[in-house]
């Protein structure tokens, strides 16, 4: 894939985009849609994030809360290619999976640029040298869009073993010692792109979702799927089939009154899932098509961002059937993020409209615009990495690998700009004062050395 070099673009040069929106007008978003009230009482919702020691570590793409959220201090806030880097180490083959870290190893999925291999790396936190690489069974490389990766979904853990998944190879569990303990596949995959979307853990299993699109009527692929496998064995607790749909996402579990849903957000639709047996228990439409973004959630509601700068919306969970009518909140109409997560921070939702590098701040519980500014220059599909927030401030990183750091709201501003000199595809992982950030050739700690 050809990659663009870094740009030279200064802080002062983005201040200058700036188009901040203050005192936006109250009530519904100009073109989206007003709150709902009848038929959808408020309940409590929260995030279901791992406990015990992985809440120490990063042990999902993003990270703990799930949510990018980051606990602890210590972290520096600026760097370059040479500034605060404590280490620097090559990873072989491409990807662009995100690191996990637990205890005093991270985990890394690669391939080979044709697919012909994929493997799980692990590498040791204090000097990031490589401690193993284990393949994975080989399989038929998929179609993938340029900027995609044959390791692109990022890998889990529950500190017993590590979980990845890798398309037509499926789901490989590996110890911390390499060693396979299973792997289970699920046929061939057909979607245009390639896969991309992560595994889940919940519990006692193992959560994702494959949607397919079949482009080719003479193909043999099978439709789209929903699946839960035991952790301990990799055997099928059930699985949902799905109508063929193109989309790369990754779920979220939460818990909504007195049940648990798995939050699905897909192209066309948002579903939540029994997670005990894989049966819809409502759904809402305001997607459009190609949805990438993980959901996000809090006061009362789950955030979704459709696919390429469609709307961003925030529906009640705990409902039945369809609630697109009693359950959306309030709806944009456009200018959601294409590849990034949204970020929830306190009372204000922060979405990157990955087509023109623009950052947009909402009033999470009204759909209110805080303000909006261009992130450097405007690119189409310049931005994969999730946002975090750390310390009080707001991290995005652009493909370019550019982080642009910023106050939230309502100081929602740009501080400065860091560059690490690689492009850079993966969302970061946070422990112990250090960044890890794997770019297009390289896993990188980020610390001050006096630590």
């Amino acid at each position: 894939m050809h990659m663009r070099p870094a740009r030279s673009l200064g802080v002062s040069a983005a201040v200058t985009a700036l188009v901040l929106l203050l005192a936006a007008q109250p009530g519904p978003l100009a073109g989206g849609q007003a709150p709902a009230t009848a038929g959808a009482a408020d309940i409590p919702v929260s995030v279901i994030a791992p406990s015990g020691d992985a809440a120490r570590y990063w042990p999902f793409w993003r990270g703990p809360s799930m949510q990018g959220l980051v606990e602890g201090k210590g972290y520096p806030s600026t760097w370059s290619d040479t500034e605060n880097v404590l280490w620097r180490v090559p990873v072989p083959g491409r990807g662009h999976s995100s690191p996990i870290v637990w205890a005093d190893r991270i985990f890394l999925t690669t391939a080979a640029a044709d697919g012909s291999s994929r493997s799980v790396l692990c590498y040791g936190r204090a000097d990031g040298k490589l401690l193993w690489e284990r393949a994975v069974p080989e399989a038929p490389a998929e179609k993938l869009y340029p900027k995609n990766s044959y390791a692109s979904s990022s890998p889990t853990t529950d500190g017993r073993l590590v979980y990845a998944y890798f398309g037509n190879a499926g789901v490989v569990a590996v110890d911390f010692d390499g060693k396979v303990a299973w792997h289970t596949k699920f046929g061939p995959v057909n979607l245009y792109h390639g896969p991309g979307g992560s595994p889940l853990l919940y519990k006692d299993r193992l959560i994702l979702y494959q949607e397919q699109r079949l482009m080719d009527r003479n193909a043999t692929t099978g439709p789209g799927f929903m699946v839960a496998l035991d952790t301990k064995t990799g055997r099928e607790l059930w699985r949902q089939t799905r109508t063929p749909q193109p989309g790369w996402g990754t779920p979220l579990a939460i818990r909504a009154g007195d049940r648990d849903e798995i939050i699905v957000s897909s192209s066309r639709r948002i579903e939540a899932v029994d997670p005990a047996t894989g049966a819809v228990l409502w759904s809402s439409t305001g997607n459009t098509f190609e949805v990438i973004p993980m959901p996000v959630a809090g006061h009362g509601l789950v955030y979704c961002s459709s696919g390429r700068a469609g709307p961003t919306f925030a529906v009640r969970p705990g409902g039945s059937g369809d609630v697109t009518a009693s359950h959306v909140v309030w709806s944009t109409p456009k200018g959601s993020s294409f590849v990034p997560s949204p970020l929830l921070l306190g009372d204000y939702l922060y979405t990157v409209n990955d087509m023109a590098s623009i950052v947009t701040c909402h009033h999470a519980k009204t759909g209110e615009v805080v303000g909006q500014f261009r992130l450097g220059e405007a690119k189409r599909e310049g931005f994969s990495a999730s946002p975090v927030a750390v310390e009080g401030k707001i991290y995005f990183t652009n493909d370019d690998g550019e982080t642009f750091v910023l106050n939230p709201a309502p100081d929602f501003k740009l501080l400065h700009v860091n560059r690490i000199g690689e492009p850079t595809l993966a969302s970061p992982a946070l422990v112990d004062g250090r960044w890890y950030i794997r770019t297009a050739g390289h896993l990188i700690a980020i610390g001050r050395s006096s630590r």
